[in-house]
């Protein structure tokens, strides 16, 4: 029995090792290991991903935040809606009156005691699926994709050799073809006829009520003719030129989509700060430069943080990098990895992470010093250490 207790610690220990690999100790899903002893096919790694590393200075500081102020130009390209007159659409209702220059024509009768005026009221007509209306003695008439005046002198041109001098007055009583829809998140959704002036996008969205949720977290779609355009409210506000006008036909939807960041490396572990994940972030305004994203991670953790090596990453396009100057030869696709770095030990780095702002979804990385990895291996060290000296004790 006393041979037995004196077993050498270091043998005990290496047999806890091997015992935990063949699942003496508890896990909760598969390691590693036998993940990739199941495999049918193991496919071999691809080659690392070419990515351009920009170390930030005024010139690069300056060059990516005009891109990030840069509106997207999705709106400000809207095909046609800048239009004077309103046409005629399937469904609209259309009132038509016609006049004759005297009595005894084709719908004045000469008796004047019998009906007073030189007009009549054709009764009102809806446009049919075909886009047509009738007209007594003008027969069947296709309005739909023409101007009440238009239609008012097609009118007048059919039944000009049967009444006297005739004029006819055509008027939309009620649009029904030519709307817009605000749907989403908006405070009153609802569709509305287009103005014989046009209304723009910003217009439109207030006839609703305005949106739901902060501009920054709204996101504007807008269907027309089969396909779907869609900027930031925040971009729409900030340029002019993204409030373009719209057409009749177009559906607006508005959806809360909230911009985020996301933070990785040496900052305070998740659940330290106010219980929160921080990890995943969300913009609180409208824009939220690189301090302020680390600041609401907690700043850097001082005892495993690299300062010098502060690194954002995003996709910029090709042809942009290009046009600063950036040697893009090596790279394919029209999207290029991008990693700037900051160094926070100077304050010139700081006073840049102040002032680069943040894109949505993009990925902050603070690394680790070099002397972590080596604090790592000595506590590991220590603990095995100590571990052997309490058995080689409990076996004396």
């Amino acid at each position: 029995m006393q041979s037995f207790l004196r077993v050498s610690p270091a043998l005990l220990v290496s047999t806890f090792c091997l015992a935990g690999c063949g699942g003496f100790t508890p896990q909760d899903a598969p390691n590693s290991a036998a993940i990739v002893s199941n495999a049918a096919l193991t496919v071999a790694p691809s080659p690392p991903l070419p990515y351009a590393v920009l170390a930030v200075d005024p010139a690069i500081l300056k060059w990516a935040n005009s891109i990030t102020d840069r509106g997207g130009g999705s709106f400000s390209k809207l095909p046609g809606g800048n239009y004077k007159d309103i046409t005629i659409g399937v469904g609209d209702i259309v009132a038509v009156t016609i006049f004759e220059a005297q009595s005894g024509g084709l719908f004045i009768p000469r008796e004047a005691s019998v009906r007073p005026g030189n007009f009549v009221d054709v009764p009102r007509q809806q446009v049919d699926q075909s886009g047509n209306i009738t007209i007594p003695y003008a027969g069947s008439i296709k309005v739909a994709g023409l101007t009440a005046r238009a239609v008012g002198d097609i009118i007048r041109e059919r039944i000009k050799n049967r009444a006297i001098d005739p004029q006819a007055v055509v008027s939309v009583v009620e649009q029904r073809g030519n709307q817009i829809s605000v749907l989403g998140e908006a405070n009153a959704p609802l569709r509305f006829p287009v103005d014989p002036g046009g209304i723009r996008v910003l217009g439109a969205i207030a006839r609703a009520g305005g949106p739901k949720n902060p501009a920054w977290e709204t996101k504007v779609r807008i269907k027309r003719g089969g396909r779907t355009y869609v900027e930031t409210m925040s971009s729409i506000v900030r340029h002019p030129e993204e409030d373009a006008f719209l057409a009749p036909g177009d559906v607006v939807y508005l959806s809360r989509e909230p911009r985020i960041f996301m933070v990785f490396g040496s900052t305070p572990s998740p659940g330290s700060i106010g219980g929160t994940n921080n990890r995943r972030f969300t913009f609180e305004n409208d824009t939220m430069t690189l301090a302020e994203a680390i600041a609401k991670a907690g700043g850097l953790d001082g005892s495993r943080a690299n300062s010098p090596s502060v690194y954002v990453l995003r996709l910029e396009p090709r042809n942009v990098l290009k046009s600063a100057g950036i040697d893009v030869a090596r790279f394919g696709g029209e999207l290029v990895p991008t990693v700037y770095n900051f160094d926070w030990s100077k304050p010139d780095g700081m006073f840049f992470a102040d002032s680069f702002q943040i894109r949505d979804h993009d990925a902050i990385v603070v690394s680790e010093s070099p002397s972590t990895e080596l604090l790592k291996f000595f506590s590991l060290m220590i603990a095995g250490t100590d571990t052997a000296v309490n058995i080689q004790t409990l076996t004396r």
